[in-house]
């Protein structure tokens, strides 16, 4: 097969994942990894992987299919960084979803769901840990099961809910509150990328939060 992965940012954690996956398949099949839409080749499947372009009719006419990985229970939860919300609503499980693309976003039909538990105690870097383990498990589905999934169309009787795009404002952490009552908000936010921190005294302060591993 001839698979293509449009992942946007070079230095989004997904991608040691990705370059293993591609490592250990890239005997099997033709693969790339692009960054841009525009540099895209064709071929059988294309996985959209934290992919921030638009991706309309014409790019995935180039493809047999176009698939999307989206941490939510589609139709619940479209739109941006599903599982940080979630967690923050306070959820401990979560649902993966692999579904096609489509023109309006995350609306597409659905190959697969995987459920997975996320403890209260897990920092950003688990739960990513398990999101792309999940994620490559749903790969592996989709290239086993190219030519026999039949996708189904998301409920109809489930009201759809869409999620905002964070902003550096949303990991703000308010000093004159217990850290137990913000502990999700800090344990969601990437330290390198998107990092947690409070102003006070006319500065600010990033926040680090690790697991003292000394049981």
């Amino acid at each position: 097969m001839k698979i293509s992965f449009l992942c946007s940012n070079p230095r989004h954690p997904v991608n040691d994942y990705l370059y293993a996956w591609i490592k250990k398949n890239n005997s099997k099949h033709e693969i790339e990894l692009v960054r841009q839409k525009k540099d895209l080749s064709g071929g059988d499947v294309l996985f959209l992987v934290s992919c921030t372009e638009i991706i309309n009719n014409q790019d995935r006419m180039a493809y047999i299919s176009c698939l999307v990985l989206h941490a939510s229970d589609l139709p619940k939860g479209r739109g941006w960084s599903p599982h940080i919300w979630s967690i923050l609503e306070g959820k401990e499980e979560l649902t993966l979803t692999l579904l096609e693309a489509s023109n309006n976003v995350d609306s597409g039909k659905i190959w697969k769901k995987l459920n997975f538990q996320v403890p209260k105690h897990a920092l950003w870097d688990e739960i990513n840990h398990q999101i792309f383990e999940k994620e490559l498990e749903l790969i592996d589905f989709a290239i086993s099961n190219f030519k026999s999934v039949s996708p189904k169309p998301q409920d109809p009787d489930i009201e759809p809910t869409y999620y905002p795009k964070r902003t550096p404002t949303d990991s703000v952490i308010d000093p004159s509150k217990s850290i137990e009552s913000q502990f999700d908000k800090i344990r969601v936010c990437d330290p390198d990328r998107f990092p947690a921190y409070i102003e006070l005294y006319g500065e600010k302060y990033k926040i680090i939060l690790e697991k003292e591993n000394d049981k």
